[in-house]
């Protein structure tokens, strides 16, 4: 896939929470989800392209359940954290209006479940005229079917499906 324009792009991060990360999952373990995302985060902060982190709230509860947070190891000076209470990333929380202040046009993708969080952000995405791009290998789903099925059927229809390594930028802006 071609280099991606830094000052176009942004990497949006679904749920990589120590909780959810630590669920048993497939067709990879969080751990190994994890590993990826930590690597295109370090690729998108070097290119001066955004990092915005989704984390889930449960509504109407007085405190999360442990484990709620990002994992730390994730998270860098400089990078973005929005909060969201529905499956999806951008029903009010703020992340359209992120990112269109930064003129992005291009999102890319990760995160736990594929299925879930991250295809209801993508499909929110495209709704909005974004171009998503799915790192297919910084995502799980609870099983491979699951995962298998998002990444085959629907994702090449919202976008562009590519291995981490594939992702690449241009450079600082």
């Amino acid at each position: 896939m071609p280099a991606l324009d830094p000052g176009h792009s942004a990497l949006v991060l679904v749920d990589l929470m120590e909780r959810i990360v630590a669920l048993p999952l497939a067709p990879r373990t969080g751990t190994d989800v994890l590993t990826a995302a930590t690597r295109l985060a370090a690729t998108f902060r070097a290119a001066g392209a955004p990092v915005v982190h989704l984390r889930v709230e449960r509504p109407n509860v007085e405190t999360q359940p442990p484990g709620s947070e990002l994992v730390p190891s994730l998270v860098h000076p400089g990078d973005h954290v929005v909060v969201k209470r529905t499956i999806g990333g951008f029903q009010d929380t703020g992340l359209h209006e992120l990112l269109a202040a930064r003129s992005v046009t291009t999102v890319v993708l990760g995160g736990i479940a594929t299925n879930l969080g991250v295809e209801s952000t993508a499909r929110a995405a495209c709704d909005l005229g974004y171009e998503p791009v799915f790192a297919e290998d910084a995502m799980a789903a609870l099983t491979a079917d699951e995962h298998h099925a998002s990444v085959a059927l629907d994702f090449p229809r919202l976008g562009t499906v590519a291995p981490v390594d594939a992702i690449t930028l241009d450079g600082p802006e």
